[in-house]
């Protein structure tokens, strides 16, 4: 009896099968990349975000603690405040000083987290009539700037502004990182954010994204108002 022997199973994909696998795999990727890099993203902003709010929370422990808020940082490399007092507004502005607060010192894209605070709430033992000197300012839909905090007048009793700022230069253009590199400016337009790396005094907080006369925005931006600094410091006995 003759017995035909049976065909040997394919042992593996063809060539076409094997491009066609790839080609599925190629898209699925393509469609997974935008999702896994918006997610990334918005973890970093969420890690920013927190990093800004413990860092008030820490200011107010520090003015509890000391009866003032620290100067800022003495260089990059050094996060315990500076030791001299401040001149001016520009000299009380640079980085946190994450050393003597214990808090974190970077973003969520590496970029140290950069802070302003008024000379006279950080030089000496303030009192409930220190004037606060920063101004928070935002754009409308048509693009004109306004006040979140302060007005065009002088900051005073009448127009309050803030005590400290603490912002982040955000995931594009400006900033330094924990080595010191500077990142470059790689736009024209940013005209904010522009505004944000040399401000002492008056600081720009809006959205993210462009609008006109303002250009595109990713930085992230609190503040210290003057009136939770002073509720702090009559909750511990600092003010009357």
């Amino acid at each position: 009896m003759h017995v035909t022997a049976a065909r040997p199973a394919a042992a593996g994909f063809t060539l076409l099968e094997l491009a066609i696998a790839l080609v599925v795999v190629g898209l699925l990727l393509g469609m997974l990349t935008p999702s896994l890099t918006l997610r990334l993203e918005q973890r970093r902003l969420a890690e920013t975000r927190q990093a800004l709010v413990e860092a008030e929370e820490a200011l107010l422990g520090f003015a509890a603690a000391n009866g003032r808020l620290p100067r800022p940082a003495a260089s990059f490399a050094s996060g315990e405040e500076n030791a001299p007092p401040c001149a001016d507004d520009a000299a009380c502005t640079g980085f946190l000083p994450w050393q003597t607060l214990g808090t974190r010192k970077t973003d969520g894209w590496g970029k140290l987290i950069r802070y302003s605070v008024t000379p006279a709430h950080a030089n000496a033992v303030f009192t409930l009539d220190t004037v606060a000197t920063k101004k928070i300012q935002s754009r409308s839909d048509a693009g004109e700037l306004v006040y979140l905090v302060g007005s065009a007048s002088a900051c005073s009793a009448a127009s309050p502004c803030a005590v400290a700022v603490i912002h982040s230069a955000g995931k594009n253009n400006w900033g330094t990182l924990a080595d010191g590199a500077a990142i470059g400016d790689g736009s024209t337009t940013n005209v904010d954010e522009d505004a944000n790396e040399n401000a002492s005094t008056r600081f720009v907080a809006r959205p993210p994204g462009s609008v006109p006369g303002g250009g595109e925005f990713d930085d992230v931006v609190a503040w210290l108002p003057a009136t939770i600094l002073i509720n702090r410091m009559v909750a511990a006995g600092r003010l009357p």
